[in-house]
Order: structure tokens, then sequence, then C-alpha cells
């Protein structure tokens, strides 16, 4: 699902050392020289714990910036490993986790170049970097005398235990270290760094070909061909138009955000087949930017490197410090709900074909007719129209909502920030501070940027600009959401659909997981693949409660609340359409899996994606939500690699979840089940083993009996 798609490509190569807090004594004077001139390497300053300069940013400074903050890394890590003495939690792990300040501040801007801002000038320097990120990280995760020292801390908290956070932390930088190779023989380890390097590459050019066809490809309609679309849309459209140099059409960009809701309500066949096939071929069109030959590089350079290690394929690598464990534990999960998504999908599409038969429009439904008629069948069975509903999710009132839950259930105030105070990198980036309710106490920094526009991804993601702790003097937090709705016209509110609300509050999720986290060391805010979207989905259910559909649901011309009615068919519908979105996303989460446990040798992309659909019975009215040749999430990088199938078993312990709530005296907005959620699932972070944490907050194990009830699957009790 591409609601939680933050930038991995650069933090799978550097490794640990872009999570850490703060420098080294002895190279502070040194620092301070190289700060002068460029603002990349600059400490923060300013209100709120210092805020990054993103007023000042210049991409010209990003490759010396780069050079020198890996420079300065690096020798504070030969500070560690020259140190004489027994090594030591203090002397090694600690010292660390206060490596790489300066380098962590110059990867926040350059993340939000490469995700916020990107231009072909930035993509040369990205191009040119990668290979130098990639070798400036394995010239840390394969430090013979480093991983030494780490290895000597872990196996004496073996016998003489530490502090519980204090184990996790050795626990975690060790089997980092252990699984990128640290301990193969040199011969091994100058293979799996060339195999880094290249990979970083392949990664880049994988990311920018996407973004290529995404700004390549536009529709443009004329007045006659907006039939079934909505004044907001037509506006927008019409603005999308303006700003592409093409006054007086209507452009429809190669996006979900513009792609989704064009397929949904558009009466132009034709148009709806040229926009589905403009989005689902990119970058599988045999030209400069196919990404067909990048997967199969990755692929095999992904084997290659985990042989290397003694593993059989990259999915048993990849799993093993993972809830799943192994990907067999992770394809049972997929595998029992997927015969009840196709059957769902099969009983959709032949209520679709039924209300185009009775329109006599003639047609067989096709991937492109699938939303178009899935939204009729929705107006016939369910009475329920969802451009209606669009009229009351205003993205502002949408904005007001969030901070409503965050109120109730997080204890957590939201307050803008004078204009001006905090710097942005673009006019439509806005700050709020974010403070406890209850003391004032100062959390930290909220950073939204909502909206389109070229040279920024597509999708919706969270990210933190400075993580939470607490070892060497305490660190606010300042995360951000950045989505992709369309841009209104002036004057114009930002209408969204109940799906892309969903996700707004999805992805807030992640940025109260930020701002809950009570840990003392920086490595602790990393989090578990299979279990970091918990947060994010838990947080969805809050959307559909009674509370805050009555306060900000309200029509954006009348002000007017939405109508009971009207609520009553939304939550009677709540399963419907379970077919498409679920297949879509495990036909994905389940390719992802294949790829990787396949031999990729001789392997045709195309033609295995093709075969393996086939084998699955992947229904032939609907496609993979992301298809592999633009399947960011798995070959931009590999934080999602063979784990997109997190989402789902996250969505079990979600659903679980949910229905704590539901039986609660007071429902979603309870207080004691809400502090007790805060406790166990979002402040710890990854203090705590998640299926632990899971306990302490369930009393059990999660089973899969509460997802599929969610769904309208048919039940059948199973753990995970």
């Amino acid at each position: 699902m591409n609601k939680h798609f933050t930038s991995v490509t650069l933090k799978s190569l550097i490794f640990c050392t872009l999570i850490v807090s703060t420098t080294f004594a002895q190279n502070k004077e040194k620092t301070a020289t190289m700060q002068t001139n460029n603002v990349l390497l600059q400490k923060w300053t300013g209100p709120y714990g210092g805020v990054p300069s993103f007023d000042k940013m210049n991409i010209q400074d990003i490759k010396p910036a780069l050079e020198q903050g890996m420079a300065l890394n690096l020798e504070e890590i030969d500070a560690i490993t020259n140190n004489a003495d027994v090594p030591t939690f203090e002397n090694t792990i600690v010292m660390m986790e206060k490596s790489g300040e300066v380098l962590d501040r110059v990867f926040k801007y350059y993340g939000i170049w490469s995700a916020n801002l990107s231009s072909p000038e930035f993509r040369k320097i990205q191009g040119e970097m990668a290979p130098i990120l990639s070798e400036f990280g394995s010239k840390i995760s394969q430090n013979k005398k480093l991983f030494e020292r780490i290895k000597t801390v872990y196996e004496n908290s073996l016998k003489n235990p530490l502090e519980a956070d204090q184990q996790r932390v050795i626990q975690l930088v060790y089997e980092r270290f252990a699984m990128d190779g640290a301990e193969l023989n040199e011969e091994k380890k100058e293979r799996y760094a060339a195999i880094n390097k290249e990979l970083s590459t392949l990664y880049t050019n994988f990311s920018n070909n996407i973004l290529a066809d995404e700004e390549n490809y536009v529709v443009y309609l004329t007045k006659d061909q907006l039939s079934g679309l909505s004044e907001s849309m037509v506006k927008a459209a019409e603005k999308a138009a303006k700003d592409k140099g093409h006054e007086g059409e209507y452009a429809i960009t190669n996006t979900r955000s513009s792609m989704d809701p064009f397929l949904t309500y558009s009466n132009e066949r034709a148009l709806r087949e040229k926009v589905w096939k403009n989005y689902y071929s990119r970058c599988d069109n045999g030209d400069a930017y196919d990404n067909n030959e990048n997967i199969a590089k990755i692929l095999k350079l992904r084997k290659e490197r985990v042989a290397l290690l003694g593993f059989d394929n990259y999915a048993d690598w990849r799993l093993q410090n993972r809830m799943a464990k192994t990907p067999e534990n992770a394809m049972a999960l997929m595998n029992a709900v997927w015969p009840s998504a196709i059957a769902r999908v099969k009983e959709e599409v032949a209520d679709m074909q039924a209300v185009a038969d009775k329109n006599k429009d003639n047609i067989v439904i096709e991937p492109w007719d699938y939303r178009y008629y899935a939204e009729k069948v929705r107006k016939e069975k369910y009475d329920l129209d969802s451009d209606e509903v669009k009229q009351y999710l205003q993205l502002d009132k949408l904005t007001q909502a969030l901070f409503f839950v965050a109120d109730e259930v997080f204890n957590f105030k939201f307050t803008p920030v004078p204009e001006g105070s905090v710097p942005v990198f673009h006019k439509d980036v806005n700050v709020w501070e974010v403070t406890n309710k209850t003391t004032g106490e100062h959390i930290g920094l909220w950073y939204l940027d909502p909206f389109a526009r070229q040279g920024k991804r597509s999708g919706a993601w969270a990210t933190t600009y400075r993580d939470y702790s607490t070892f060497d003097g305490k660190k606010t937090v300042l995360g951000s959401n950045n989505s992709n709705f369309v841009k209104p016209a002036p004057g114009e509110p930002v209408l969204v659909s109940w799906d892309d609300a969903t996700t707004f509050l999805h992805e807030f999720g992640h940025a109260l997981h930020f701002f809950s986290a009570e840990v003392k060391y920086p490595t602790l805010n990393g989090g578990v693949r299979d279990y970091t979207e918990f947060q994010s989905q838990v947080l969805e259910r809050w959307l559909s409660t009674d509370k805050l559909i009555d306060k900000f649901l309200v029509h954006y011309k009348t002000g007017k609340r939405i109508p009971a009615e009207l609520v009553a068919k939304i939550k009677k519908a709540s399963t419907f359409n379970q077919g498409f979105s679920t297949t879509e996303y495990l036909a994905s989460a389940i390719m992802d899996m294949k790829l990787h446990l396949t031999d990729p040798t001789d392997i045709n992309v195309d033609a295995f994606e093709r075969e393996t659909l086939t084998e699955m019975n992947m229904p032939k009215e609907l496609v993979m939500r992301h298809r592999t040749p633009h399947f960011g999430h798995v070959f931009s990088g590999e934080g999602y690699a063979t784990a997109y199938y997190g989402y789902m078993w996250a969505d079990v312990l979600t659903a679980d979840a949910a229905e704590a709530f539901q039986d609660a005296p007071e429902g979603f907005y309870d207080k004691e089940l809400a502090a007790k959620m805060v406790k166990y699932l979002f402040a710890p972070r990854n203090s705590v083993d998640p299926a632990e944490a899971f306990r302490q907050f369930r009393g059990r194990d999660a089973t899969i009996d509460a997802l599929l009830r969610d769904r309208g699957f048919p039940v059948s009790e199973k753990k995970i």
C-alpha cells in the first residue's frame, strides 16, 4: 500500500550511523570550521531546541556537505576502534550512538531534495553520490575492529545482562552488523561492499525512473471530455493544466491522487483506459525509463550478497529478525486471506457486470472499469455516493480532526507556530508546535506538506527530522507528514475521498508514534518492519467514530453536519469493495515475496509477473496495487523488500486491537485503554520486542479472526 513509503534507500546503505545524535567533543573545533560556510553542516539553532534552516538550502552545498560529514563520521568511528580500553557499553555502543550528528543533519536536507523537491540537477548529484555513500556505509558496517568491540560487548551482556533498554540496543546493533556481513572474511567483505555499491546506483535509477514517468505522462482533456467529474475536480484539473502551460485544458496527471478519482467518476471509457494504462505501465514501456532490467540486476545482486552469508535466498535473510521470522510464516498469513479476497472480487465483478448490463452499456468489465462500476454498485446497494461523501471531507477540517484525536487519545495539543518563526522548504508547508495538553511541556514540531507538485514523489509518507532521545540531553521530535492532494483552484476547498481521508489519518498515526516516544537511545527509535505499520493503521479507526464525525464532517458550502443517514450508509458499506482493496494489495505483497524466493539467474521480470499472477488465479479485472516495474517500496531501496506483507501482518494486530476498543466502556475514546495503548504500543518504539508489547496490551497473542471479520470474510481462527 502506498500509505507509508519513507525514503529507505540511503538508510539501508548508511546503516545505524544516520540515526545517532551528537558529535564527539574532540571533533567540535574541526566541525565548527567546516560549518562556517555550508548551511547543511551547521548546527540547528533557533526556537524549539533548534530547527533545520530549510529556507537557506542550496543544492550546490550537497556534495561538499556529504563529503565532510562522512569524513567526520569516520574519524568518530576511528576514535572508538582505537580506544585501548576493554570494550564496554559506554565506550563503544554509547559512543556509536553519539556519532554521526553532522552527517545526519546533512541527510535531513538531502531527504527533502530527494522526496519533496527533486529536480534534474539533484538527480545528477544523487546518481554521483550513491556509490560513494555505499562505500562509506561499508567502511563502517564491515569495520573489523569495530565489530570485534561490538561482539565483545554483546557476548558479555549475555553473561551479565545490562539494563533492559541497553540490552535491546546491543542486541539490535550486533544483529545489524552481523546481517551486514561483519563476520565475513576479507575477500567476501570486499565482494559484499561491491554489491552494495552497485545496488545503490540501481536503487537511485529505479526511483528516478518512476518520477520521470510520473512527470512525462499527462492526459489533457477538453471541456467536452469532463462528463462525470465533480466541480472541484474539474477546477483542480484546470489549474494543473494551466501550471503546465496548457491553459484552457484540463490535466489528469500520472499520480494516484489524480488517476484514482478520474477512474471512479469519468464517463469517458476510452479516456479511463488511457489514464489507467499510463499509470500502470509506468517504467514498463521499453524506453529509457524502463525498470525491468534494473529489477533483474537487483534480484541477482541481492541473492548473491546473502549467499555470501550462507543464505539460500534474500527472504530467509531479511525476515530472520522480523515478527514473521520466516517467509513461510508470512506466506501462510497471505495464503490464508487470498482465497477469500479473490472470491469476493468475483462477487464484486458480477455485481458490476449486472449494472453495466442493466444500463445496456454493452461492455465486459475491464480493469479501467472497476472503480467506475464499483461506485455505481455502491450507490445501488447502499444508496451511497462517494462524491456526496466528499462534500463533507475538507482537508482543513480533517487536519483539525487529527488534532482532536491527538488531544483525546494521546493528550497532545497542536498549536500553529507564528508565521516565519520556523523555516520551511516550500510555501505550502505549515508547522505546528506539539505540547503535552496537561503540563504544557514541549514535545516537538509537526510539519505538513500536503500538495502534489513536480519533483515530489507520489503517495503519502511520514518521516522525522529529529527523533526523540534522552541519553545525551533531551531531544524533542521534529516530525512531518507528506501527502499528494491535488491543489485546488484559489479560494476552493480541498475535498478528499473517504479512502484519502483514511490515509491522512494513517500517516498521522506514524507521526503520533514519533511524538509518543519515550526512549533513551537513538537506535531504539527504529522499528520492526512488519510491526511499524500497526500504529498508523490503528489510527485509521478513529475516522469513523461518532465524536470525530459529529465535529468535523461538515458540508463545505453550508457548514451543516453530515446527515446521520449518510453516516449510517458509510458504516453499512464499510466492507464494500474489500475484494478489490485486499486483492490488489495482497497481489503485490505475494509478488514481492515470490520474486525474492525464486532463482533470478535468468529471470524475465515481465514474464515472471504474468506467470505468477496466473498461478495465483489473479482476477483479470484488476491489477497489483504496485506492478513490479514501479514497485518503489521494494526496488528503490531495501526497507520493504520481502516486507510488503507487513501491512497485513500489522493489520492483524490492528483489527485485534480495534476490537478491544469496541468492547471498552467508552469505545475508542476510553481513557484507560488509550493510555494502555500509548504506554505499551506507542511509547516504547523498538525498545521492546513487538510480540511482547502486544501481549502486554491485549493480554494474549493476536489472532487472524479479527482481521477476517473486519473485512467481511469467513472467519477461521488462527494465531500469528
